[in-house]
C-alpha cells in the first residue's frame, strides 16, 4: 500500500533520480550506538583473524596458507570497521584523498597480490613478501590519519640515513 502511495504521489520518480552514492549514504543511516557496535565487532573480528593467522603460521604444511588467509581477512575487516564510524561513502572519499591515495592503492594491491601469490601462483615466499608490504602499507595508511606523523617519520628516516 505504501509503495502504491509513493508511486501515485510521484515520490517514486524522485527516488529513481538518486545516484548510487546517495543511495548507499541513505542506506547507512545507522544510529551512533549501532555504528559503534559495528565498528567494535568488525575490529575485534579483524584483530582475532590477525592473531589466528600468526598462530597458524607455526602449523606444519598448511600453516603459511592459513596465515595468509587469516591475516589478509583480518586486514580487510579492520579496514572495513572504520566504515561503520564514518559511513562507507565518507570513508571511501577519505581513502582516496590526495594524502592517502598512494597508500590506499598500495595496500589494496598488496592484499590482492598476497592472495594471488598464495593461491594462483603457489609461491609462498612471494606471498610473505606481499604480507610484509601489506603491513607497511597499512601502517603508512593508518598514520595518515594522525596529523604530522608521517612527515616526522620521514624526517627521522632522512636523519638516520645521513
Amino acid at each position: 500500500m505504501d509503495k502504491l502511495k509513493s508511486v501515485l504521489s510521484g515520490e517514486e520518480a524522485r527516488r529513481d533520480d538518486r545516484t548510487i552514492l546517495e543511495t548507499v549514504n541513505e542506506a547507512s543511516s545507522l544510529s551512533w550506538a549501532t555504528r559503534l557496535k559495528g565498528f567494535i565487532a568488525c575490529f575485534v573480528v579483524g584483530a582475532a583473524c590477525t592473531v589466528l593467522g600468526v598462530c597458524a603460521l607455526f602449523l606444519p604444511k598448511i600453516g603459511i596458507t592459513l596465515f595468509i588467509v587469516f591475516y589478509t581477512f583480518g586486514n580487510i575487516c579492520t579496514l572495513g570497521s572504520t566504515m561503520f564510524l564514518m559511513g562507507p561513502v565518507k570513508q571511501l572519499k577519505r581513502m582516496c584523498d590526495k594524502t592517502r591515495a598512494l597508500a590506499t592503492t598500495i595496500m589494496i594491491t598488496c592484499i590482492v597480490l598476497t592472495l594471488c601469490a598464495a593461491f594462483w601462483w603457489k609461491n609462498f615466499g612471494l606471498a610473505l613478501l606481499f604480507v610484509i608490504l601489506q603491513v607497511l602499507a597499512f601502517s603508512w595508511y593508518s598514520l595518515s590519519y594522525i596529523p604530522c606523523v608521517r612527515e616526522a617519520i620521514m624526517k627521522m628516516v632522512a636523519i638516520c640515513l645521513k
